[in-house]
């Protein structure tokens, strides 16, 4: 344990670190103890966030959790009747769980068939067993320790040309407007208009532009809205850039000001940021990069800071994309220079970048050293 606070403590994984409720363990514990857990609840890279931990082992698979302990099968559910009913079928299964370890159906299991049932105990028995098997090794004096990792995944961030291509995907089984992957990432209200729409319009709702008019006008942001500049890099990291206020948004983009602190300088400008100075930035959805211009105080100009990135998406509270390196700057004499070429072929050398997204990104920061 590395640290306590009111309601739980801070645990320290190795090349992580987790949070450990107080009431998820039945000792009392103090910074310095030792402790096993088990990660309930992982986090991407990219959210400043701790792994949510559990000091219970728990087998789990899509309709059950099994746990070590004595007793009963239950029902996680609100539905008395159909948690009698599942209980009932429960020994019509023909699958034992593990000795010492006891079921607990999660609430969909009562909607289920006798197949999925069958299936779900199966893999769950299967890692109750795994895990019963890993910790054969509990006693290692080396800590913090990996015992067992019964599963494993990838955190992936979908950017705007990867929900295009989902977007494809998905129209050749049912209908799909467009945008549709990109709308619902937005909010729980933008994913309800899609399903509404591809319901009443059919085929027809994939013909056309992506309506970032009809989105922004209906979910935002909209002038005056406060909203973030998500600034995320390619090993997997998210940066705010601060929040903006909305100033200006029409079909295309929208522009937002930010209102700079005093200290640090402009990174590649060169130049001390002071107290007052602005930051104008203007951003078009789908568009491979952005400007920000930088004034002081007296509305003098810093200078421009172009970003090449992957194509921008204007959420309701955010502004995101994956920032691609290299970037053109544009000083109040009108000196262009493009920076950080190094930066994108390391980032081509460690894997985090594609060479053909590289290529990319290359192309444009050429283009707009031309242009400016």
């Amino acid at each position: 344990m590395s640290d306590t606070h009111s309601r739980g403590a801070t645990v320290d994984l190795g090349e992580a670190s987790g949070y450990l409720p107080f009431d998820a363990v039945d000792d009392h514990i103090e910074t310095g103890d030792t402790v096993r857990v088990q990660v309930r609840e992982s986090v991407p890279p990219w959210r400043d966030d701790r792994r949510r931990l559990g000091g219970q082992l728990q087998a789990t698979s899509a309709l059950v959790t099994l746990l070590p302990e004595d007793g009963a099968p239950s029902v996680d559910s609100h539905d008395e009747a159909a948690a009698r009913e599942l209980l009932g079928m429960t020994d019509l299964l023909d699958v034992a769980s593990p000795e010492g370890w006891r079921p607990r159906w999660h609430h969909a299991a009562t909607e289920a068939s006798m197949d999925d049932l069958r299936a779900a105990l199966e893999t769950a028995t299967a890692r109750a067993e795994r895990l019963a098997d890993g910790m054969d090794d509990e006693d290692s004096s080396e800590v913090p320790a990996e015992l067992q990792q019964p599963r494993a995944g990838r955190w992936c961030w979908f950017g705007r040309e990867s929900r295009v291509a989902l977007d494809e995907t998905r129209r050749k089984v049912t209908e799909t407007m467009v945008g549709h992957h990109r709308i619902k990432a937005g909010s729980d209200a933008a994913s309800g208009a899609v399903d509404f729409v591809e319901s009443l319009c059919g085929d027809a709702a994939a013909d056309g532009e992506f309506p970032f008019s009809v989105v922004a006008n209906t979910f935002g942001p909209s002038v005056g809205d406060e909203i973030e500049i998500g600034h995320g890099k390619p090993d997997g990291r998210l940066i705010s850039l601060g929040t903006g206020s909305v100033t200006e948004r029409d079909d295309e983009s929208i522009t937002l000001v930010r209102e700079m602190s005093g200290g640090g300088s402009y990174d590649g400008l060169g130049v001390p940021r002071s107290a007052g100075d602005t930051a104008t930035t203007t951003v078009k959805e789908g568009r491979w990069w952005y400007p920000t211009v930088y004034r002081d105080s007296e509305e003098d100009l810093i200078g421009t800071y172009v970003n090449i990135c992957t194509p921008v998406e204007c959420f309701p509270d955010t502004v995101r994309y994956i920032d691609l390196h290299v970037d053109v700057l544009k000083y109040p004499d009108g000196t262009v220079e493009r920076v950080d070429d190094d930066e994108l072929d390391a980032a081509v050398d460690d894997g985090q970048v594609s060479e053909p997204l590289a290529e990319k990104a290359r192309s444009v920061a050429t283009a707009l050293e031309e242009s400016l």
